[in-house]
Formats: structure tokens, sequence, C-alpha cells
């Protein structure tokens, strides 16, 4: 939540900011896993330190770093541990407006208009499973 508020809450209408609280509540997070949805956390001393949600194989639901684990690679390491799991030959996202940049460098291209759904604010990108390399998802040691 520290992510979410620390860099794309800002940019949201009230709308979205309920929206987004609804999504990310703990029993959202309890449905969606007895869904088709993956849902990976890193952990740091007992803190979260990211996540990952990857929605039926195929869309990146969410995917936030803590604010202090930011720009360390750990975006990278999530995206490179769930993609084995994507099923077809791309996986898209819903990327905030302030994450594009993020996302390209993962190697994601936006892919139509920025949209709007209750409130939450986005780019449509999608990524080419066939065209990721390893060096591109997996930091350099």
């Amino acid at each position: 939540m520290a992510a979410f508020l620390g860099s794309v809450a800002a940019t949201l209408a009230a709308e979205g900011l309920e929206t987004f609280k609804t999504i990310a509540a703990p029993g959202a997070f309890r449905s969606r896993m007895q869904q088709d949805n993956l849902i990976l956390v890193a952990e740091h001393q007992g803190q979260v330190a990211g996540l990952i949600e990857l929605k039926e194989g195929r869309h990146l639901a969410m995917l936030f770093i803590a604010p202090q684990w930011q720009q360390k690679g750990l975006g990278r390491q999530l995206l490179a541990a769930v993609l084995p799991h994507a099923r077809g030959d791309e996986v898209t996202v819903r990327a905030s407006l302030s994450s594009v940049p993020a996302y390209q460098k993962y190697g994601f291209v936006c892919q139509g208009e920025v949209g709007q759904v209750a409130g939450l604010v986005f780019q449509p990108m999608v990524l080419a499973l066939h065209s990721v390399s390893q060096s591109q998802v997996v930091p350099a040691s």
C-alpha cells in the first residue's frame, strides 16, 4: 500500500483511491488467491518488500514494490519469478501512468490509448514473451 500511496495515489480522484483500497484489502487478496491467480510476495525481515499478481496466466494485475526497495532490482526478480507461469505468447498490464517507464525497462510496450476504469487511470501495455531474454528480466549479478 505504501508503494501505491507514494507513487500512484496523488494522480487519482477519490473514486480511484476507493477502488484501489477495495482491490488491495486482505479479503480481496484471499478471494483472488482462490481463483486462477498467482500472487508472489517478497519479504524482508517480516515486512512486505514487493508483490506481484498474475491473473489467469496472462495479465499482471499488480506489481508493487515498497519505496525503500525500488530501484534495487526487486521488480525484475518478481517478474522473473512469475513469467514462467504465464500461458500464451504475451502478458498484459494496465500500468499506472507513473509506472510506464519501469514496465518499459522490463520490455513491455504501450498498446493503445490511456484508459480509465472505476477511477483508475492506466496505460495498456504488453510483453511479448518470445522476445524476453533472461538478461532483460533477471538483473545482472
